[in-house]
Formats: C-alpha cells, sequence, structure tokens
C-alpha cells in the first residue's frame, strides 16, 4: 500500500476542529480520492488501472479525499455495494480543475445572483460540489466540514480514463482497521495521513468556503 498512515490520536489533535477544510493527502503532483464500489467495479479497476467494465460513465460518479467522511459513507467497507474501497492516486492539476468548475449542489444566496441564474449553473456544469458533516471513526458529526466532488459527462470520462495516476485496493487495510473501531481501541487505529488542502487561488478559497 502506498498510502502513508498515521495514528489517528496524533492526527486527530493537529486537524482543525471546525470550518470548511479539504482534509486529503497530497504533494505537489497528486491528491489520494476514495470511492467505494461493489466488486465486480472495484476490481476491474484495480486490475486494469482504469474505470470501464461495468462502470458507468453516463453516471454522476462522486469522490471524496477525506478518508474518515468515506468510511462514514461505507461503514468501514460494510455497505452493500461499497464492499470495495479503491484509494485513487489522482492527478493534482486534475482535482484542482474540477474545483474551479464545481457548482453547489444547493443554492447558495451570496455566490449566485439568483436562483435561476445557479440553476442554470447546475444544468450546465459538469462537476458538483457539497459539504457535508466530517465524521469521527464511530460516524459521529463533527464541526468541521468535508467536501465531496460529483463529477459527470466529459469529466467523468476524464477522470475515468486520463485523469488517475494509480488505483489502489485498501479493502484490507479498512476491515483491519475497523476491527479497533468496534473495540473502542483508537489508540491503535491507523489511518491515512492528512492535512488542509493549500489553494493559492484566493477567488477559488472564496468560492469553496475554505478557511
Amino acid at each position: 500500500m502506498k498510502l502513508k498512515i498515521k495514528p489517528y490520536i496524533k492526527q486527530q489533535k493537529d486537524w482543525p476542529q471546525t470550518g470548511h477544510h479539504i482534509m486529503a493527502q497530497y504533494n505537489d503532483k497528486e491528491i489520494v480520492v476514495y470511492q467505494s464500489y461493489r466488486p465486480e467495479i472495484g476490481g476491474f479497476a484495480v486490475q486494469h488501472q482504469y474505470f470501464g467494465g461495468a462502470f458507468s460513465l453516463n453516471r454522476m460518479t462522486w469522490i471524496k479525499p477525506n478518508f474518515l467522511w468515506m468510511m462514514y459513507r461505507n461503514g468501514w467497507a460494510t455497505k452493500e455495494g461499497q464492499e470495495t474501497v479503491l484509494a485513487i492516486h489522482l492527478k493534482r492539476d486534475a482535482f484542482e480543475r474540477y474545483l474551479k468548475q464545481a457548482v453547489y449542489s444547493s443554492y447558495q444566496s451570496d455566490l449566485y445572483t439568483t436562483r435561476e441564474a445557479w440553476q442554470d449553473q447546475v444544468k450546465h456544469s459538469e462537476v458538483r460540489l457539497q459539504w457535508d458533516p466530517d465524521h469521527d471513526p464511530y460516524g459521529a458529526k463533527l464541526e468541521r466540514r468535508a467536501i465531496q466532488l460529483g463529477i459527470r459527462g466529459a469529466e467523468v470520462k476524464a477522470y475515468a480514463n486520463d485523469d488517475i495516476i494509480e488505483i489502489e485496493d485498501i479493502t484490507p487495510f479498512v476491515k483491519e482497521q475497523y476491527q479497533y473501531v468496534l473495540n473502542n481501541d483508537l489508540e491503535k487505529l491507523m489511518v491515512p495521513e492528512e492535512h488542509s488542502f493549500i489553494l493559492t487561488d484566493d477567488n477559488l478559497k472564496r468560492q469553496l468556503r475554505l478557511q
């Protein structure tokens, strides 16, 4: 596994507790995002290093850079249809391209001139943005907000075939760490090392409400 991991307890003390943050593992070239699929889709992606086979290019696909938010969503790989957990090493410039196109899933009166203008942007945008409560390992809501991006159209085709550096199946790691959660032993819990994603574009930071 190429993911860098670190004790949850140590990281949790350093993570921001409130506000909008893109918590992720990243460097100058890539950012890791997570998705969960049924084995048929996940297995194809790992074997071929792109999304194909039963993966639909005609539907919106959602990516999440925050590991624990993904664990909340897939129940630590226990939910039906989400049994295979993928760590997707995505080109950083592709992720930033998505961010620049992203339109909020719900109307934001301070960002869009009218509700109709927002609806028009939603209709034509290929990237959707949602901020949701982040979650701790047990699934409890936190004050900090976590981002997820929905990708469709030409962008989902680029994502599936061109924007990915590497796809890892991290399901065994997820299942191993879930045992510590079940045993209430967070001192032993390891999670991917994550930091607040830094953007230099001030306008984009304001658009995304980043702290």
